[in-house]
């Protein structure tokens, strides 16, 4: 008679509100207590003058490759639903003494009479342990918990880390409260780490390992990587206490060199190289919202160590104090086209041979949140001058990375440090000998493409020599060793320099298979060079030059959806990766928008990266990994983290930044088409056009019209 109705939905918790038949109130709560249980409770209420029979029945559908489909069994007397599948069976409880069904599926049915304003709960769980009494137990343990006083300590618990934010946009609302529910769901307790740790999906096919140990889980539940952790820290604005517990969990895995995982899971995974240069950032900026001053000191030298652990040779190969990135999953921009071998239209050259703006001005934002730990702790400066030093260098490196007539920033080869463009200089089919007679005014790195249709091939070996004659001058052997697959063929990069090319050798190739040899190519353009910005590396004329002409052209990275991470696609089929916005860096780029003053143009971000959000939301009940930047379809792995609403980009843009219950800071004006309301823990911020009411949980209340930034603190 009246459709369901969402009235509570917290990660573990859902209550709907219907009315199934005229006069019949019917209220259903469905709760997950454990990992191997989920239970639902029905409240029925006559509202009729008149007494009413009403059937319950609870149906149950199993069909197991191996095993058995649910059956009407019984278990201690009692009625119950069972079956078997995958080395687990599957119990179906009944609270009120039900009997079996008589329906097309396996059911459990209760017949109530409910006289004029009567009432009548019914709860139900399903339970799957090793064996049918197990499960049966479980399932009863699960529906006799007290439900009232369980529902109270979940609301209580998500009062204290939930933002509730209001605006004039129902949509708005239940995305940035969606997002907040979904990220709290990604937590799990790790026996592998001291703190709980996420996944960055969670689906119903997640979550089994057939090794039983985790080994064999996807990438999205193998561990978390810095930049996840940053942009989960920001969804979760009520609760830093996340951000904390997961810069620790980072930090556990340090070893005595300084160097960090850069991707610990729960089940005890390891990512295997260094981290993202993000730990500090994190650090200082979960300060700024909780004051937590122990904690600074805690991980203070933690952090100074893992700063210069990037500087070692390892990562910094030619110790010009500028490192380089060790692989492409390090980086956050796993289909990046310069580096990438998943893509026929990517060139497949190796990450470490580049100098890149997105990890330098990661490591510059690192040396100056570690300079502001240490003045806040009271630190000798000797502690920090050398780090201040290596901020100069950075700063120097990305300076010399500036391309004036793009207004933005240029990869650049790690040894000559310059921008190359991809020339092809010589070809050919089969093993041989090449002489392309090329000639450079500074030496150059070459790329030495195989293309091939054979899965199997043979890796080849070529030389490639300055001068015709073996004899004479420089020369340089790649191994077949030294070349990597890539879609359609193999990839290596010359680690010499050359300044000719006289002869190239080929030999170990099938006569149907391609040798292409040509100049590397830096010159490719993807959102990660704008990280300067986020870093706040850039002088204010580039500042504004960068973001004018790239961030704010429609041409360049200014879409309908948000930022994508291409500003050209390299090809049509690369559409999907190209005009692919990712949040967590369009989260970096909008703090970088706002580092600069341009709040208007990070409040219009915002607007439409939740437009995206909202269409999937409305469309495929779903978060997405990417939106597309033009049409704003989602794109890989549903309800991902990287997908949910940017909650925190909202209130930076907004300019209220909730320091505590009793503490708020309040910066320029509110620039969205409506009044907003934020309640957390008795706080409530009502943020007006041209005035901001701060009303504390004491009842003291605070009028702020002031654009200037201020913090509004409670007296008592």
């Amino acid at each position: 008679a009246e459709k369901p109705s969402l009235r509570r939905f917290y990660p573990n918790f859902l209550t709907l509100d219907f009315v199934p038949f005229e006069n019949l109130q019917a209220t259903a709560e469905y709760w997950v207590p454990e990992s191997h249980a989920a239970a639902g409770r029905v409240t029925l209420t006559n509202k009729s003058a008149a007494a009413r029979q009403i059937q319950v029945e609870a149906c149950a559908v199993l069909i197991p490759l191996e095993g058995q489909p649910i059956v009407p069994t019984q278990q201690q007397l009692v009625n119950i639903l069972a079956g078997q599948t995958g080395g687990i069976a599957p119990v179906l409880f009944m609270t009120g003494g039900p009997a079996h069904g008589d329906g097309v599926y396996p059911s459990l049915s209760l017949n109530l009479e409910l006289g004029p304003g009567a009432a009548r709960q019914i709860v139900f769980a399903e339970a799957a342990l090793d064996t049918v009494a197990a499960s049966f137990e479980l399932a009863r343990r699960a529906a006799a918990r007290p439900w009232d006083a369980e529902r109270a300590r979940i609301e209580l618990l998500n009062a204290s880390q939930i933002l509730d934010i209001r605006t004039g946009d129902l949509d708005w609302d239940a995305a940035l409260a969606f997002s907040q529910t979904a990220a709290l769901g990604l937590f799990f307790d790790s026996e592998s780490l001291p703190h709980p740790s996420f996944v960055t999906s969670r689906r119903s096919e997640h979550g089994f390992s057939r090794k039983g140990d985790g080994a064999d889980y996807p990438p999205s539940w193998s561990g978390q990587t810095p930049l996840d952790a940053y942009y989960l820290s920001s969804v979760l604005q009520g609760a830093p206490q996340t951000a904390k517990n997961l810069i620790l969990n980072f930090l556990f895995t340090q070893d005595e060199d300084g160097e960090v995982d850069g991707k610990p899971g729960a089940a005890g995974q390891r990512g295997r190289a260094l981290a993202a240069p993000l730990l500090a950032s994190l650090t200082w900026k979960y300060y700024q919202s909780s004051g937590d001053e122990a904690f600074l000191a805690e991980v203070f030298p933690k952090l100074l160590k893992f700063f210069w652990s990037w500087f070692s040779s390892a990562h910094d190969r030619n110790r010009d104090g500028v490192p380089e990135w060790d692989n492409i999953l390090q980086s956050g921009f796993d289909d990046n086209p310069l580096f990438d071998v998943w893509h026929p239209w990517s060139q497949g050259l190796e990450i470490s041979l580049a100098h890149s703006p997105s990890l330098e001005a990661m490591l510059y934002r690192e040396a100056k949140s570690i300079e502001k730990i240490a003045r806040k702790l009271g630190k000798p400066e000797e502690e920090t001058v050398l780090v201040a030093a290596q901020a100069e260098i950075l700063a120097a490196s990305l300076q010399s990375a500036w391309n004036p007539n793009q207004s933005f920033y240029s990869y650049r080869d790690r040894d000559t440090k310059k921008v190359s463009e991809g020339k092809i200089i010589a070809r050919r089919r089969g093993n041989g000998a090449l002489r392309p007679k090329a000639e450079f005014e500074t030496g150059v790195r070459l790329l030495v493409e195989i293309q091939t249709k054979n899965p199997a091939a043979a890796r080849p070996q070529v030389e490639i020599s300055e001068f015709f004659s073996k004899s004479k001058g420089e020369a340089e052997t790649i191994e077949g060793s030294q070349f990597q697959w890539r879609a359609g063929g193999l990839v290596a990069a010359t680690r010499k320099l050359f300044t000719r090319v006289g002869r190239v050798g080929v030999t170990g190739l099938d006569e149907k298979d391609r040798i292409v040899v040509k100049l590397v190519d830096t010159s490719g353009e993807d959102l990660t060079l704008a990280l300067p910005l986020w870093a706040q590396a850039a002088g204010e004329q580039q500042a504004n030059a960068l973001i004018g002409r790239n961030m704010m052209t429609a041409e360049r990275f200014d879409r309908p959806f948000g930022l994508p991470s291409l500003p050209v696609s390299p090809a049509p089929e690369a559409d999907s990766v190209s005009m692919g916005v990712s949040l967590p860096w369009n989260l970096l780029i909008g703090e970088g928008l706002l580092a600069y003053g341009f709040r208007a143009e990070a409040a219009r971000l915002t607007a439409r990266l939740m437009n995206a959000v909202i269409q999937n939301l409305k469309q495929n009940r779903s978060f997405y990994q990417r939106y597309h930047a033009e049409s704003g379809a989602g794109i890989g792995e549903r309800n991902s983290l990287q997908g949910l609403a940017p909650v925190g980009l909202f209130m930076q843009a907004l300019g209220v930044t909730i320091l505590s219950p009793r503490k708020v800071r309040l910066e320029g004006k509110n620039l969205f088409p409506w009044a907003v309301t934020i309640k957390y823990k008795g706080l409530t911020v009502a943020r007006g056009f041209e005035q901001t009411v701060v009303s504390f949980p004491n009842g003291e209340s605070v009028i702020v019209k002031e654009e200037t930034p201020c913090v509004a603190e409670m007296e008592s």
